[in-house]
């Protein structure tokens, strides 16, 4: 999409229509960048004598890279949303400099992270829950990791940039090239070159670098109604910019902090109470969740820019109807994770190991952690909602209670009650549940305020917008 022009079909499109032509790509993408963490699993995971172990360390890094991946939405979420939103409201120049801001601010985060990773990497890695036994693991792939921070940081931030600007078909394109060459370069380096799981992390950093690549070319092309000027001075940090963007990302950026402080505990408890092994199995059952995680994302990733732009527009009814459409879909997904969960999880826990022990336990893991799964999809879409229209307070707050509110009492409580890991397990759905009924409150309070506004009033009566 080149010229001046914005992309008005978003504001007058049919919404079903609109939602499948935005949500697919999306899908498309967030499937194979699960796929992408999913592949590394599965090859490392089979690295002769060590595949246990190794998928044990992969596992003890998941905070640490919950924190990377905090520190890129609170910068990248944020500037997808207001360029959206300033796309609707056909301010194209602010647009650009939300765009420059971003790829700033991202440079800064990423390599201050990359710094303080490296500096403090044993005894961070430590923490997390990794043992003599797989440390060694765990400090080889996330060294390479930190040292190729600021890339990764660019290639997600800019990617959902490109969606929410009208080309999620690019964005999906870009992922999928992505997920494809890590595929073809992964059993290479960690097999072939003899790298083990060094290697696969090799793998991903410049994969993401070949797309990051593409991407810059793409918005450096003065064609395009959004595009990066070519002009050092515009890649100055606006903190007036970074501040309203850094607010909206907030939410998001909470969420994955949250996460990797509950991830902490619950490696804490599943060493306690399973040993290494547990770790593994819980690597293991997040990468196959968070494969229905990421389609519900992608519906997620179709429905911001038509909210966010008719959310600009004045157009209320549009804005509701995406949200309804969008929470749907998101169920069927979720009903459908239950299924492959409940019924068929030793089939899809031996893709990633052949050890029984560990088999025994992520398929157990598995069936309990998904068991109300149904619920989660819609829960997902709410929240983002929330951020889409710029109420950051909501956001946050769904963001953070099922994760700190319900889910760690539970990781505390339950193992000591149960005598086992299987409290560690049982702590998800009970969280699942309580926070479902939170989020169904807010939700439905918000869908009957936009239910009450017609088309060009002026949106006070929602409270804090961007």
């Amino acid at each position: 999409m080149t010229g001046t022009g914005v992309p008005a079909e978003l504001g007058t499109k049919p919404i079903g229509a609109l939602l499948r032509q935005y949500a697919i790509p999306g899908i498309i993408a967030m499937t194979a960048s699960s796929l992408y963490n999913m592949v590394d699993s599965v090859y490392i995971g089979h690295i002769p004598e060590v595949g246990s172990l190794s998928i044990a360390g992969l596992a003890v890094t998941f905070p640490l890279m919950n924190i990377s991946t905090a520190f890129g939405t609170l910068v990248g979420v944020g500037a997808a949303t207001m360029i959206s939103v300033l796309l609707g409201q056909k301010n194209n120049q602010a647009a650009g400099k939300v765009l420059c801001n971003d790829v700033t601010l991202n440079i800064i985060t990423g390599a201050v992270f990359t710094l303080v990773t490296l500096l403090w990497m044993d005894p961070i890695l430590r923490f997390f829950g990794a043992s003599d036994a797989t440390l060694p693991f765990a400090r080889d792939y996330m060294t390479v990791i930190a040292l190729g921070n600021a890339v990764t940081h660019l290639y997600f931030g800019l990617n959902a940039i490109i969606r929410s600007s009208g080309n999620p078909r690019l964005a999906m394109r870009l992922t999928l090239f992505t997920v494809t060459a890590n595929a073809i370069l992964d059993p290479i380096f960690i097999f072939t070159l003899g790298m083990g799981i060094r290697g696969a992390a090799l793998a991903t950093v410049l994969c993401q670098c070949l797309s990051l690549c593409y991407t810059f070319r793409y918005f450096l092309d003065q064609d395009r109604f959004l595009h990066m000027p070519r002009s050092l001075k515009i890649f100055r940090v606006d903190w007036k910019i970074a501040k309203d963007s850094l607010a909206i990302g907030m939410g998001p950026f909470l969420m994955n902090l949250a996460s990797c402080i509950v991830v902490l505990f619950i490696n804490q408890q599943l060493v306690k109470w399973g040993g290494d092994l547990a770790i593994g199995a819980f690597g293991i059952v997040n990468r196959i969740t968070f494969l229905f995680i990421m389609i519900v994302m992608g519906f997620n990733q179709g429905m911001q820019p038509i909210a966010g732009y008719n959310f600009g527009a004045r157009q209320y009814a549009r804005v509701r109807e995406v949200y309804l459409k969008a929470a749907a879909w998101a169920t069927l997904v979720m009903v459908l994770g239950f299924v492959f969960s409940v019924f068929l999880s030793r089939p899809m826990v031996r893709i990633f190991t052949s050890d029984p022990i560990l088999v025994e336990k992520a398929s157990h893991g598995l069936r309990v952690m998904n068991i109300i799964f149904p619920i989660v999809g819609f829960q997902m879409v709410t929240t983002n909602l929330f951020q889409c229209l710029g109420m950051v307070k909501k956001s946050v707050f769904l963001s953070l209670s099922r994760q700190l509110l319900f889910l760690l009492p539970c990781i505390y409580i339950l193992p000591p009650l149960m005598e086992s890991e299987s409290g560690v397990w049982l702590s998800f759905p009970i969280s699942d549940a309580i926070s479902a009924v939170v989020t169904a409150i807010l939700g439905w309070a918000l869908i009957v305020k936009l239910g009450k506004l017609k088309d060009g009033d002026d949106p006070g009566i929602l409270g804090s917008q961007i």
